[in-house]
């Protein structure tokens, strides 16, 4: 998946950019690269879960 924006014509940049910006905002880009960025084992992930649906519940 490729997000793109095309500049139109007599656009300045800095307006193409924060279209690109709210464009990666509503992919959530940034989520996903950051989720990426590590594996977590099956094991870990299950763990952190019930970790923090303990946490949710005594609240």
């Amino acid at each position: 998946m490729v997000t793109e924006v095309r500049v139109k014509k007599n656009e300045p940049i800095e307006k193409a950019i924060r279209r690109f910006k709210k464009r990666c905002d509503k992919d959530n880009l940034v989520k996903e690269i950051k989720k990426r960025q590590h594996y977590i084992k099956p094991s870990e992930r299950r763990r952190k879960r019930r970790i923090k649906n303990k946490k949710r519940s005594r609240d």
